[in-house]
């Protein structure tokens, strides 16, 4: 039986895979302490493997120019045992970012960094390598949607309070596109530069901006983060060919070079493994955390998405066998992920990825969204028919994107007899969407939120839960019998506060593929 204190915020216990050489020493936010030199946005890791590691940092020189920087990794705090160390050059035209692809590890093992430039040392990091066949269990923290302007990060600053976590999960807009308003005045977080970004140049500045905040600088430097794109990294609605927010009659140039630009800062500014792709880097890929789950990555956004169909009631359109959300390539290469996962003998599936994946009409029982998955019927339908012929059981979709925080089983029919949505009969998988970090949920500030959470629940029959006004992030723990997941949320956005509150947990055991609530 599932309880729910097996999960315990701020890492005050340490439990399973995590907590093997993992300590208690705080790598929370430090808002009043000075910045570290010229390591003026902190220190990151990302993409772990089971021998290496991608360290990241940026160099604010004193001049124009190369400048030399030395790294090194050790197995202790202190840095006392090295396990590798060398000298990189942050270069000006990567806008003095630097990234080590840090080889020589040991599997499950919790590792400590550092940089040296300029004859100053940068905050030390902590990270860790994806663990070996034997690991029972991992956690990780999931977040999405962070806007600067509209409050402060409360959420990043939990997540690193948090000794217990094996990666963190970044699905998407991890920053935004749009030119500075009257928001995030008040708060002292108006975005810069003063423009929406178009060039590599604004996406450069406003990645810089984000990195100068004291709680995302300490999520980065406590955990090794696994992140992809949504929209807002580049421009609104994005697809492969444009985006809603691009209009080349206002100056904004050719959407080929914008998309480019987005891409290339994307790259510089964040701990990710950089993959050769047709029109730029990828960013689909796949990690493998021992016998207990195979992570799968996707790009749901910039490589294959056809153009949305404006039309919501045009199931004609978006019923096109040419109209994807993945594109042929990646579709192909997901099915053969899952395939693979199964034949390991993987417990767990888990998609990482950024738009709604199950149903969600209207009133009117037609389509709310044509940006997401309901968008694109014969994509998803590809997946479900995968994973209904191939008995594929235990997948875990992980969402974002859409500033609220849902729980669902998924089904091809959730008003079809096939569907027991009491026993889940019928359900292939389950999808869990992470609220956002701060961006403004679907319904704004309106009075009957609550209300209106009641009636989707209690209308739609598979969907169990919904909030469609807090902040936070998701935890998902998974064991060899059940995967456990616990909406976090922060007490405020308007002031940093170190408060949160669980807003309602769901599990999963092995071979149901049906979310069940779990009470405190």
């Amino acid at each position: 039986m599932v309880t729910r204190r097996e999960f315990v915020a701020g890492g005050a216990v340490i439990t399973g895979a995590a907590a093997a050489g993992a300590t208690l020493t705080s790598h929370a936010a430090a808002p009043a302490r000075a910045a570290r030199g010229p390591f003026q946005h902190g220190v990151a890791s990302g993409d772990p493997l089971g021998d290496r590691v991608i360290l990241w940092t940026r160099v604010t020189p004193r001049k124009p120019g190369p400048v030399p920087v030395r790294w090194r990794i050790a197995r202790d705090e202190r840095l006392r045992d090295v396990v590798n160390q060398g000298v990189v050059t942050a270069l000006p035209d990567r806008d003095h970012t630097v990234k080590v692809d840090a080889d020589g590890l040991q599997p499950g093992r919790t590792y400590y960094y550092r940089f040296e430039a300029l004859g100053a040392e940068s905050e030390t990091g902590r990270t860790r390598t994806l663990p070996e066949l034997t690991v029972t269990r991992l956690r990780f923290a999931i977040c999405s949607c962070s806007n600067y302007p509209v409050g402060f990060f409360n959420a990043y600053a939990r997540i690193a309070d948090r000794a217990d976590l094996d990666a963190v999960l970044h699905l998407g807009d991890y920053l935004y596109e749009y030119a500075p308003g009257e928001q995030g005045r008040e708060l002292g977080r108006v975005h810069v530069p003063a423009n929406e970004l178009v060039t590599l140049a604004d996406y450069r500045e406003r990645h810089a901006q984000y990195k100068t905040d004291p709680d995302l600088q300490a999520a980065h430097r406590a955990h090794p983060w696994i992140c992809v794109w949504d929209d807002h990294e580049s421009a609104n609605n994005a697809w492969r060919d444009g985006a809603q927010n691009h209009n080349p009659e206002l100056g904004e140039g050719d959407w080929a070079d914008r998309r480019a630009a987005a891409i290339r800062a994307y790259h510089e500014w964040l701990p990710i493994r950089e993959r050769p792709g047709a029109g730029g880097p990828s960013i689909w890929r796949s990690f493998r955390f021992g016998a207990l789950a195979d992570l799968i990555m996707l790009d749901t956004r910039l490589h294959g998405r056809t153009r949305q169909v404006a039309d919501r009631t045009d199931m004609a359109a978006m019923r096109d066998p040419a109209h994807t959300i993945l594109g042929p390539d990646q579709q192909a290469w997901l099915a053969e992920e899952l395939r693979g996962s199964v034949r390991r003998g993987t417990a767990w599936h888990v998609l990482g990825q950024q738009l709604m994946f199950g149903q969600l009409l209207g009133e009117d029982g037609v389509l709310l969204n044509t940006d997401q998955w309901d968008g694109y019927p014969n994509s998803r339908r590809l997946i479900l028919d995968q994973l209904a012929a191939e008995s594929i059981d235990d997948t875990i979709i992980l969402t974002g994107d859409i500033h609220s925080a849902w729980a669902m089983d998924i089904v091809p029919d959730p008003f079809g007899p096939g569907y027991d949505p009491a026993s889940g009969r019928g359900s292939l998988a389950v999808e869990l969407v992470t609220t956002s970090v701060t961006s403004r949920g679907p319904g704004g500030d309106a009075p009957d939120l609550e209300a209106r959470e009641r009636q989707i629940v209690a209308a739609v029959p598979h969907i169990k839960y919904v909030n469609l006004r807090e902040h936070g992030y998701l935890l998902l723990d998974l064991t060899a019998e059940r995967a456990l997941a616990e909406c976090w949320l922060v007490d405020s956005i308007t002031e940093r506060t170190a408060g949160e509150r669980l807003g309602a947990a769901f599990a999963t055991e092995r071979g149901a593929n049906h979310l069940v609530r779990v009470e405190p």
